[in-house]
């Protein structure tokens, strides 16, 4: 219980983390409430997958992107401009997962 009430702690960090700045730029209610979802959701996939053993620390990076790929693609053909942030932040949220997963469970 312990292990899923964490999980869901950094799921709502990582969520609040990435749409603050959608909030700032006041994107639609559905952008912002599908990226806290996918955030939400991304540490129970990252923390409970084994990817041809990479390092910990590279295994919520590289889940982090694969898993956002399909939005992104979805999204850049809309915008164009939104698809490299969203890359950076799929990377770097993801590894920052990684890392807390690593060290708090």
């Amino acid at each position: 219980m312990k292990t899923f009430l964490l999980t869901c702690l950094i799921g709502m960090i990582a969520g609040a983390i990435d749409i603050l700045p959608m909030i700032k730029m006041k994107l639609d209610r559905h952008s912002i409430a599908s990226a806290f979802v996918f955030y939400f959701i991304l540490p129970f996939v990252i923390l409970d997958i084994d990817l041809f053993s990479l390092a910990w620390w590279l295994k919520g990076g590289v889940t982090g992107l694969a898993m956002a790929l399909p939005i992104i693609i979805m999204v850049a053909k809309e915008d164009k401009k939104s698809a490299p942030p969203m890359l950076i932040m799929s990377a770097v949220l993801g590894t920052l997962i990684g890392i807390a997963g690593h060290f708090l469970l």
